[in-house]
């Protein structure tokens, strides 16, 4: 039986300037780069986390 992996679509919706190194890595590190930018990442518990770190930032979709 074929495990069938589920996909998180994010949008950074806020820039980075005046936020602290943590949070731009994070920003990073989720893939994204500039304000409008998506990205389709696996749903994953370490991709969560990140993702609640920043989540005043991210628009967020199944």
């Amino acid at each position: 039986m074929a495990k069938t992996s589920s996909k998180i679509k994010i949008k950074l919706i806020k820039g980075l300037a005046g936020t602290t190194e943590k949070v731009k890595s994070n920003v990073r590190g989720l893939g994204l780069r500039k304000v409008g930018q998506s990205s389709e990442l696996e749903n994953t518990p370490s991709v969560r986390g990140m993702i609640k770190k920043i989540i005043y930032m991210l628009e967020v979709r199944e």
